[in-house]
């Protein structure tokens, strides 16, 4: 198949392929945009079934970093790579270096970080063959930007819940969360301290098992936690997962997760407006991250990052208002508006 034919093609400035037969790596990186600025993203390793599979996700993940990096203001454009490979099994340390090399090919039009499959560590790995890359050592956790995107998907559940039930309190909320690795595991900390009844799944049973003696999460079978019914879905695994298999069996009033690319196919936003579910962008309400990665580069203070991270409410109530006003779905919305500031900033550059 033809990178140009591919669903997830967007008119991608770059997508280039890097193979080393001594480490075995195998490893795609998609520029989508640099129109904003360099292309930054995580470095995902993942054990794909097929290369196909693995370049539709590269291509989708770039797009929505290009969307999730203009929604929140930030100086970036949208990329993402992805490796090839199971990261309990295939990692190790000279794999990560080649993947550095590869990074450092790109001449600095895109910037890894840390994703699902990586995490510090690897990133550092990286750093010694590239300078390309972001998210190590300066902020309290080490590097790590996970516990900000959960912030901001906190941040997001909070604004839907306030839009939709009219609360101000999640005191007593049922909170559904997939996926207890690195942001879900966080964001389940977040939602307890602030009085939520939180329910888990995890195909992992050391994160389940963590997220239970930690944050006193309830353990839901993996093929049974997004059926549960709770007030809110927070998806915080792998992306596809609302799909015309899994759409009709939901019983929550909202969906706010940290995964990307949640939506399998745009028709499935129809679906879920069609149900009166209430869906919180992905790529806008999990930007926290990215937000962190931009304050660790340029040395911000931590209160200037939780400030930034905050406009998440701000944006997110903006998309939610306008969906509801022109009965479109909120997807669709925040990524009108992203492509709006996107084409004023290539106008200004341009003039």
């Amino acid at each position: 198949m033809s990178i140009f034919d591919a669903p997830a093609y967007d008119g991608h400035e770059l997508v280039t392929f890097g193979k080393d037969a001594a480490t075995g790596l195998r490893a795609i990186i998609a520029v989508h945009s640099t129109v904003l600025g360099p292309a930054v993203g995580g470095c995902r390793m993942y054990p794909y079934a097929s290369e196909e599979e693995a370049l539709n996700d590269v291509l989708r993940l770039s797009r929505g970093m290009t969307f999730k990096s203009a929604l929140a203001g930030l100086p970036f454009g949208g990329g993402k790579s992805v490796i090839i490979g199971d990261p309990r099994r295939d990692k190790t340390p000279q794999l990560m270096r080649a993947m550095g090399d590869f990074v450092n090919s790109q001449g600095g039009r895109y910037v890894a970080a840390e994703d699902s499959g990586t995490g510090v560590e690897d990133i550092r790995l990286m750093a010694e063959q590239t300078p390309h890359v972001s998210g190590m050592d300066d902020n309290e956790f080490g590097g790590d930007p996970s516990p900000s995107t959960a912030w901001g998907v906190f941040l997001a559940i909070r604004t839907a819940v306030r839009h939709r039930l009219g609360e101000d309190s999640l005191q007593g909320l049922r909170v559904a969360v997939q996926g207890l690795g690195h942001v879900g595991y966080y964001l389940a900390g977040y939602l307890t301290q602030a009085g939520a009844t939180v329910l888990g799944a995890d195909v992992n049973e050391d994160n389940l098992r963590r997220a239970e003696l930690d944050h006193g999460v309830q353990a839901v079978a993996a093929d049974a936690i997004l059926g549960a019914e709770v007030d809110v879905l927070a998806p915080c695994a792998m992306g596809a997962i609302l799909n015309a298999a899994t759409i009709p069996d939901l019983r929550a009033g909202i969906v706010a997760g940290a995964a990307n690319n949640q939506l399998a196919t745009e028709a499935d936003g129809d679906s879920l407006q069609a149900r009166g579910i209430l869906y919180c962008p992905d790529f806008l309400i999990n930007a926290g991250g990215i937000i962190d990665v931009h304050h660790q580069r340029i040395g911000s203070p931590d209160a200037e990052k939780r400030a930034h991270i905050q406009r998440i409410e701000q944006t997110l109530s903006q998309v939610l208002r306008r969906a509801e006003e022109s009965h479109g779905h909120s997807n669709d919305i925040a990524e009108e508006l992203a492509r709006n500031m996107i084409a004023r900033a290539g106008q200004s550059l341009a003039a």
